[in-house]
């Protein structure tokens, strides 16, 4: 795993590096939970054809961890911690970002063909998600709060 100065990401996320095989067949990335990835994964999927213009995610998480990778074309993906914003530009299937708890995530751009794969900590959950900004905006302001309490 390699890590993103704080100054580069938003706070609580870095990218993740996994280990690749290259030889005169092609590439082969892999990764392992609670070795690569920094967390028991406990769930898996894909976004694929995604319509022109169309943004995926738009919401953030309570409590489930994710990494995310390109493993086909490429898209934009915004990340958001209510303080600062950094759109990264994904294409290397064995370059992911790791998205914390409590941070905003949009993706968007999608080459034809692009595919994005979701590790998660957490199986699904409806009520895990947060789909309101102002929600989100309250409830990091109130994780804050108690964090500077502590």
């Amino acid at each position: 795993m390699i890590s993103i100065e704080d100054t580069q990401l938003p706070k609580g996320c870095f990218m993740v590096l996994l280990p690749k095989i290259s030889d005169r067949r092609g590439n082969l990335a892999f990764g392992e939970g609670e070795c690569h990835i920094p967390f028991p994964i406990k769930r898996v999927f894909w976004t694929y054809d995604i319509q022109d213009a169309c943004m995926r995610g738009d919401h953030a998480h309570r409590t489930c961890e994710m990494v995310l990778f390109p493993i086909g074309g490429s898209f934009d993906i915004e990340i958001d911690d209510g303080a600062r914003t950094v759109v990264l530009h994904m294409d290397d299937p064995s370059l992911g970002v790791y998205i914390p708890p409590l941070v905003w995530c949009r993706l968007g751009k999608f080459t034809p063909h692009a595919a994005c794969i979701s590790l998660a900590s957490e199986e699904y959950r409806a009520e895990d998600y947060i789909h309101d900004y102002d929600e989100f905006m309250r409830l990091r302001n109130e994780d804050q709060e108690s964090r500077n309490k502590d």
